[in-house]
């Protein structure tokens, strides 16, 4: 029974790092993930550690090979990839929270990608405008499109082989 708790983290990691590469390039295709505007549609899974602990290192890595595999600087790979880690954590410390579980990835996207875009990629503008675009972009892919997802998962109980330990 452990081995196969263990088998279905990992299995369940595995697909949330896949999923979360595969809709990034989406974005990427349209222009929409990288940049002074982002709006990543792979953020919106920074919901799934709600339903499951397994989540939380599928979205880092996630994260990590897609900013890898989509040309970012070594500091956005480091940096985005850790905003991402963090926000899933506090997504997880929400899990009892309900609609406060968006806001942690928001936050930790908001406060550490605007350095990356000033010091990193040099982009013109100010600490003020990076944060206003990253934190709309952010509403729109997490806070939006996470709680529909959210509703999505509830509504199929497409979690229900997965203990939400």
């Amino acid at each position: 029974m452990k081995n196969r708790k263990k088998v279905i983290n990992i299995a369940t990691a595995a697909i949330t790092a896949t999923v979360y590469i595969v809709l990034t390039y989406i974005a990427s295709a349209m222009g929409l993930s990288s940049g002074v505007i982002q709006v990543r549609f792979s953020e919106a899974l920074t919901i799934l550690p709600l339903f499951t602990p397994a989540a939380v290192p599928g979205l880092f890595l996630g994260c990590l090979l897609s900013n890898i595999l989509t040309g970012c600087a070594l500091w956005d790979v480091v940096f985005g990839s850790l905003a991402t880690l963090l926000g899933a954590l506090g997504t997880r410390l929400l899990k009892n929270h309900g609609v406060l579980a968006v806001i942690p990835p928001i936050v930790a996207n908001t406060l550490i990608v605007p350095p990356v875009l000033m010091y990193v990629y040099n982009f013109p503008g100010s600490y003020i405008y990076f944060t206003l675009t990253v934190f709309i972009g952010e509403v729109v892919s997490c806070g939006i499109l996470g709680t529909l997802l959210r509703k999505i998962v509830e509504k199929n109980n497409l979690f229900r082989y997965i203990k939400n330990n």
